[in-house]
């Protein structure tokens, strides 16, 4: 026998849901201030940051390493703000976002590099040489 998590949901979910949208508000836009998915990961050789942040573009990022913290940021303007667009419904945007992440002491600051592809922007943080793995060593007997 397994154990299944249950959660009650309410009868009326998307009455609910759709009074509280600001779609009763058609010139109000929505805001969304919530900060990227990201996937860190460690090699040997390296750290590696993964951000999930499609439809921007690479222009609008701002990355700083400043005082032992990596700080990635972007303040992106609406797209095409300065076109007056009519919708019925709007239900995705890009937001600003800022996050930071302390710099471990193993990297190597002066290496870090930054790609976007595809809507993924990764970061690349390489270790320093004497945090690199070092191969065994035979010591011979005199």
């Amino acid at each position: 026998m397994s154990l299944v998590r249950f959660t009650h949901r309410p009868s009326f979910p998307s009455l609910l849901d759709d009074f509280f949208t600001p779609d009763w508000f058609t010139n109000v836009p929505s805001v969304h201030t919530t900060a990227p998915a990201v996937n860190v990961r460690e090699t040997e050789t390296e750290f590696s940051l993964e951000f999930a942040v499609p439809g921007y573009s690479k222009e609008a990022f701002e990355i700083e390493v400043d005082n032992g913290h990596l700080v990635v940021a972007t303040s992106n303007e609406e797209v095409g703000a300065s076109k007056q667009s009519d919708f019925s419904r709007k239900e995705f945007a890009l937001g600003t976002f800022k996050r930071s992440f302390v710099i471990p002491e193993t990297v190597a600051t002066a290496k870090i590099a930054a790609n976007y592809t595809n809507g993924i922007l990764t970061i690349q943080l390489p270790k320093k040489e004497e945090a690199l793995p070092q191969p065994t060593q035979r010591i011979a007997i005199k």
